[in-house]
């Protein structure tokens, strides 16, 4: 098993100085208020009486759809500031602790029936073994539910951009992020289709969906602009994986 670096162990805490600007634009924004957030809703399903993990929480909001359809959750973050919105969204019983996707999981064997990891894999060069730990906590038949930044959407904006990229190549993508009048800077790991579900299958998850949907409704009333003249609402951002221990 490879160690990981301590650049990817400290890439969620780059979240600290940028935590409340971060919230309050992600909490109206087409990309994860519109469509992130209500296509994992949708994938969950009923939650009623179930024990929730979600790995890599951020702010907590779909924490907060989980704690309405009736689950118990855990919330984990690399980022302290991140949890601190969180807990002022969810309230001060919320269980939400500072844990880091690059470590174990500070849980035992078949803690939980569903686990969310929802575009947080991205900030890590391995994937395999953050996924052998979500397995490892879910009970036998839970789902690990993911979005993910998708892989040809990601390798496209750099061809438009004008660079060469090797898309079969796991490479690092650095972004200074400015908001709430801060700035941080970030680095991401892309990856290609085949090396993501190569991890996927080797972590020993059955593959029980693949979707890119839609946006929310909503969406078409808040952006028109965004969404004129076109033939299909869909558009390459995110895959929606449901993974089955």
């Amino acid at each position: 098993m490879n160690l990981p670096s301590t650049e990817e162990k400290s890439a969620a805490a780059a979240y600290d100085t940028i935590a409340d600007g971060y919230t309050a634009e992600n909490d109206s924004s087409l990309l994860n208020e519109y469509y992130n957030r209500p296509a994992i809703r949708s994938l969950l399903g009923d939650v009623t009486g179930h024990h929730v993990l979600d790995a890599g929480c951020g702010s907590g909001p779909t924490l907060a759809d989980l704690l309405e359809r009736g689950a118990t959750v855990v919330g984990i973050d690399g980022s302290q500031a991140m949890l601190d919105v969180a807990r002022g969204r969810l309230g001060p019983d919320a269980d939400l602790r500072v844990a880091d996707l690059a470590d174990p999981l500070p849980f035992d064997d078949e803690t939980f029936d569903d686990v969310v990891c929802s575009l947080s894999l991205h900030y890590l060069k391995d994937w395999q073994s953050p996924l052998a730990e979500m397995r490892r906590v879910l009970k036998p038949g839970g789902r690990l539910v993911l979005s993910v930044e998708h892989p040809f959407a990601t390798w496209l904006g750099k061809k438009e951009q004008g660079e060469k990229t090797n898309y079969f190549e796991t490479r690092k993508r650095t972004e200074s992020w400015a908001m709430g009048g801060q700035e941080a800077q970030l680095n991401f790991w892309d990856r290609s289709l085949s090396s993501m579900f190569g991890s996927v299958i080797a972590s020993g998850f059955r593959i029980t969906h693949v979707g890119e949907p839609a946006p929310s409704p909503e969406a078409l009333e808040k952006f028109p602009d965004f969404f004129k003249d076109r033939i299909d609402p869909r558009f390459m951002a995110f895959l929606f994986i449901v993974l089955e221990a």
